[in-house]
């Protein structure tokens, strides 16, 4: 995403990222994980949402996790001295001396990892945290159970403060319960006798699977507003508030009659004369080319505030089309809501075959943004 929206700029586009929604859905998790500590995932530009955004409306938070170490250095220079996790550790080892230097946690997931902190032991100033990540099932990253306590005892010898962490295949699989119930009891297995604190549970997990919290939960995906299954109405229970507001306008009407095809390919074919609203939002602002006909777009105005309109035809580069017979209340000018408080990111998703993550974290750079 870009910076902030000014005067000069004409396309009506825009990304309003709600600081408040952010407060929320923090303390939303707090009332769900009374009893534990919270790294707040902002990954991938906080999801699409900026780090400017997430550092304000997240301060609350217990710590930042994340993955490039210059998005820790940004957090630091911009005056947070809570804690940093870095959720992949070091992809190189010449990275050390600025982890320590930003005083980041970090996740330790394989043997090159600790080979380097083993040999960076002597130059440690102050203690680093370690959160060494178990492959109990996800097969992503990890020590395997085999090897773990034996990478604990290298690493706590070497002087590192020692934390425990693995990563659940299937909590975002509300009807799974076994697979991640015994995920946990492998980790709890794993790691009996050892000392340090835990942390097991994403955004998921978090929402159902509350015997799988650990002293440290990492919520992601439902910090933004947005569901983990991909399904708004699985998250409807948590009264989560969607943080990113995609809005555009209408820029114009077309009249067409029945049996007139719209846009390319013709996909979509009139069946009756009706008036065809064209919206300044395509795929070169981050909006899914592949949007089924029948994707809701509210448009606002009218006796009830607004109406869901659902897309015809196929999104291109720089807009998508409408179908108004819902609204003869529409007109150039009128503001559309792509995603946000009355479309949630999950149903466009749906439409899409694909998921919310992937929506919010591909607005494009040319959509200015507005934080709240």
């Amino acid at each position: 995403m870009g910076g902030s929206a000014n005067s000069l700029i004409n396309r009506p586009i825009l990304a309003s990222i709600h600081t408040q929604a952010f407060q929320h859905n923090l303390n939303r998790v707090r009332e769900l994980a009374p009893e534990s500590k919270i790294w707040s995932v902002i990954k991938a530009r906080s999801y699409g949402h900026s780090l400017a955004a997430a550092l304000e409306g997240l301060a609350a938070t217990d710590g930042f996790a994340l993955l490039d170490i210059q998005d820790a250095a940004w957090l630091r220079e911009h005056g947070w001295q809570g804690r940093i996790l870095l959720l992949e550790g070091l992809f190189h080892e010449n990275e050390l001396d600025l982890a320590q230097e930003l005083h980041c946690d970090l996740v330790v997931h394989c043997d090159a990892q600790i080979e380097w902190l083993e040999r960076y032991a002597d130059k440690v100033h102050k203690p680093i945290s370690v959160f060494l990540k178990m492959n109990t099932g996800m097969n992503r990253l990890g020590m395997k159970p085999a090897v773990y306590r034996s990478a604990f005892h290298r690493l706590h010898a070497a002087g590192y403060r020692m934390h425990h962490m693995t990563h659940f295949a299937n909590a975002d699989q509300i009807d799974r319960q076994p697979t991640v119930g015994s995920q946990v009891e492998l980790f709890n297995q794993t790691i009996e006798g050892l000392d340090g604190p835990t942390s097991l549970a994403n955004s998921a997990a978090v929402l159902w699977h509350r015997n799988a919290l650990g002293d440290w939960v990492r919520p992601g995906i439902m910090l933004y507003g947005a569901s983990p299954t991909g399904l708004h109405e699985d998250i409807a229970h948590a009264h989560l508030k969607a943080v990113m507001q995609l809005h555009s306008e209408i820029i114009d009407i077309q009249d067409v009659l029945a049996g007139d095809r719209i846009g390319y390919g013709g996909r979509y074919e009139a069946p009756e004369s009706m008036r065809i609203g064209i919206v300044a939002c395509g795929y070169a602002d981050g909006y899914p080319r592949h949007a089924k006909d029948g994707t809701p777009v509210y448009v606002r105005g009218g006796n009830e505030g607004g109406v869901v309109c659902p897309i015809v035809g196929r999104v291109s580069m720089d807009m998508l089309t409408i179908d108004l017979r819902n609204a003869p209340f529409a007109k150039i000018g009128s503001v559309v809501e792509l995603w946000g408080d009355q479309v949630p990111v999950d149903q466009v998703a749906q439409m899409s075959d694909t998921i919310g993550y992937e929506l919010l974290c591909a607005v494009a750079p040319r959509v200015p943004v507005k934080i709240i």
